[in-house]
């Protein structure tokens, strides 16, 4: 056995490729923590990974363990950038696609249209053949017309398949058959099938799943291929892992059966790493904040539990209903504000601030790289709360003529001085970012009071306090390395797969044995596929959820089921618990039958995850770490003299008062006055109110 061991983590966002690295050595348990930012290249994301690690002075060769995280798959659908999908389905559905949903957001336009399918309706094809919705064949399936679909296919230059058949999720032996003969006749192209992807019902959303991913599979095929070809050139030998959205890692070859499961990955793996850490640190409520380049996303956690949704939807906004992807995707919101955001001045003189970004070229004015719009990261270095001469950690020399010329546009077109167009700039992205916290907490029953803060990404400490102070938060926790806080939580992620299975229940004495035999076939389904893939059962652990609502309504409240079998005793807590959630959503219950939609099976086993090993707290002063003062802005709460301190020299007991900075490589905190800051032994800051 080697000394020292290397476990890597990688994170490809929006602008920067983020690469975390913990060293063990064996001998004597010391860790060191490796981190490094590259600029992401698109559209040969491997290239920014493969130069992250070299940046970063990591030998791939010696790496043990290595997880990645991409956008590759959401830039693939929001770009365009797919391949020609044909669908598949039951006679006389073809046009689901198009019929979609009735819940256009833009109500009261009357020239409103409904976002364009992924499917040409001509590259739409039925074959005959029909399940009932319990699974029951009504008709045969008759795949005598398949081969004249596959030639028309291939003339009109299709390279993927979808397939989509009513009632598939109470059934997949017509999806399974259909999927068997195209790769029979047409063993080139990428065929994929609703049922491989999800088993819940809602006809549209499973098939757009299904049409999604055949889009997105061949480029992320092509890309995780090149990936594992790129660094088996450099020597690295371990199996590499893929984040998923549902906060859980998989193999690089069920990825790439299956890749819209990535949709959401880069977000997942930080919301992960906060639910980790709240429940090393004692705090298992959390809001998560990550504020990347691009975007700012936060997620709720309550009991250390990450939620986890199939109702995602990407391209949703004002005026367009967007598409629905139908897999297991963490629970967030998301809004196009970030430290690349523009900020910009409409025809009746209001400020925005984004949701366009900069990005990483040319990026924010002050980057020197010809960018002219004014950005939420020049705003915070005209304010002084980032340094000029510590810029991207001194790696970027601060253009400040650029940056006051970006501002001075801003400020011209409002009337205002270039000082006060930079408060502006970031009391509107503040805003922006409350709102977007509001929408986890308090729209969904929480007192965000209730809850710790954690805040990570390249902007999350610079925005953290000024949030929480407008909800009223009165604990923020900045993670050690927050600037790559998600490919840390990718880290501590496990093996892991989500399964939802549709089943109408009515939760009557008899159902007892229904569901527990539905959950007890779906857990041995899930064993003998991580068995496949060499992990052991005594490995494996399940936890299970059940989808609840009021007998006829249209949508569902997911519960909780503790561990143990479901008994007719147990269905009365089981009910109890449904009740509860139900009224701290919607602030009421019904006195109606309950009824079961359907389970949600969580199957996980650890592979590799990091272990953290707490360090004694130390009597230096905070004073040792002290590397000047200066200036600085703290838009309501005025401007300061502010203590700045060396990130990277803070040690775990140190504790000072705002108004103070603390600066690293990767991103920079702003305490505010009246704030006091504490380092704990996993070297995390803890922000509180002073009493």
């Amino acid at each position: 056995m080697s000394s020292k061991s290397i476990r890597v983590a990688t994170d490809v966002g929006g602008t920067f490729t983020d690469m975390v690295a913990f060293e063990t050595d064996h001998a004597t348990g010391a860790v060191r923590v490796v981190t490094a930012k590259a600029d992401t290249t698109p559209p040969d994301f491997e290239m920014g990974v493969l130069n992250v690690l070299e940046k970063g002075k990591i030998d791939p060769a010696e790496v043990d363990f290595l997880v990645h995280g991409t956008t590759v798959v959401i830039n693939a659908l929001t770009e365009r950038k797919g391949v020609k999908v044909g669908l598949i389905t039951t006679e006389g559905f073809r046009d689901t696609l198009e019929i979609a949903r009735g819940n256009r957001p833009d109500f009261f336009n009357l020239h409103y249209q409904k976002p364009k399918p992924f499917v040409a309706r001509h590259l739409r094809r039925e074959l005959p053949g029909r399940m009932s919705y319990r699974g029951i064949e009504m008709r045969p399936l008759d795949l005598s017309g398949l081969p004249d679909i596959l030639d028309d296919f291939r003339e009109q230059g299709v390279l993927a398949v979808a397939i989509a058949y009513l009632h598939s999720y109470a059934n997949t032996r017509h999806e399974a058959a259909t999927v068997e003969a195209v790769r029979r006749l047409w063993p080139e192209a990428s065929v994929v099938a609703s049922h491989q992807i999800t088993r819940e019902w809602r006809e549209y959303e499973r098939t757009n799943t299904a049409v999604l991913s055949a889009y997105v599979q061949p480029a992320a095929e092509r890309y995780l291929t090149r990936l594992a070809d790129g660094l088996k050139a450099k020597g690295f030998r371990a199996r590499p892992y893929v984040m998923q959205s549902n906060c859980g890692i998989d193999t690089l070859d069920a990825a790439k059966r299956v890749p819209i499961t990535m949709v959401e990955s880069g977000p997942a793996s930080g919301f992960w790493g906060a639910a980790e850490l709240g429940r090393l640190i004692g705090q298992p409520n959390v809001i998560a904040l990550d504020i990347g380049g691009t975007t700012a996303k936060c997620s709720l956690i309550e009991n250390g539990q990450v939620r986890i949704t199939s109702d995602y939807w990407i391209e949703r906004d004002r005026k367009s209903a967007g598409y629905p992807i139908m897999v297991p995707v963490v629970d967030l919101v998301e809004i196009g504000n970030g430290g690349g955001s523009i900020a910009w001045v409409d025809d009746f003189a209001k400020l925005h601030v984004g949701p366009h970004s900069a990005g990483a070229v040319p990026g924010p004015a002050a980057y020197g790289r010809g960018g002219t719009n004014a950005t939420t990261t020049d705003a915070n270095l005209w304010l002084g709360r980032i340094n000029r001469d510590y810029f991207c950690g001194g790696e970027v020399k601060a253009d400040m003529a650029a940056t006051e010329l970006a501002l001075s546009a801003v400020g011209d077109a409002l009337g205002v001085s270039v000082m006060e167009a930079a408060r502006g700039i970031i009391r509107i992205a503040n805003n922006n970012m409350v709102n977007a916290l509001k929408l986890v907490s308090v729209n969904r029953g929480y007192d965000p009071r209730d809850f710790t803060l954690v805040a990570f990404g390249g902007g999350g400490a610079m925005h953290a306090v000024a949030l929480a102070a407008e909800l009223g938060i009165s604990h923020v926790v900045i993670p050690a390395a927050a600037s790559v806080f998600s490919a840390w939580g990718m880290m501590m992620s496990d093996l892991r797969r989500d399964h939802f299975v549709t089943r109408l229940v009515d939760l009557t004495p008899s159902a007892a044995a229904v569901i527990e035999a539905l959950f007890g076939e779906t857990e041995a389904l899930s064993r003998a596929q991580f068995a496949q893939e060499g992990v052991a059962p005594a490995q494996v652990k399940m936890q299970r959820f059940g989808k609840f609502r009021y007998q006829n309504q249209e949508h569902t409240t997911e519960v909780l089921i503790e561990p143990g079998a479901i008994t007719d005793t147990r269905l009365a807590e089981i009910e109890a618990a449904f009740h509860q959630a139900y009224e701290r959503e919607y602030t009421y219950r019904l006195n109606a039958p309950v009824e079961m939609v359907g389970i949600h099976l969580i199957a996980s086993a650890e592979v590799g995850k990091l272990k953290m090993v707490e360090r004694p707290l130390s009597d230096t002063p905070a004073s040792a770490a002290l590397k000047g003062r200066r200036d600085v802005d703290y838009i309501l709460d005025g401007q300061h003299q502010a203590d700045i301190y060396d990130g990277d020299r803070l040690e775990p007991g140190m504790h000072f008062d705002g108004p103070a900075i603390v600066e690293d490589v990767g991103t920079t905190m702003v305490i505010h006055p009246g704030y006091r800051v504490l380092v704990d032994g996993y070297s995390n800051l803890h922000i509180t109110l002073k009493s």
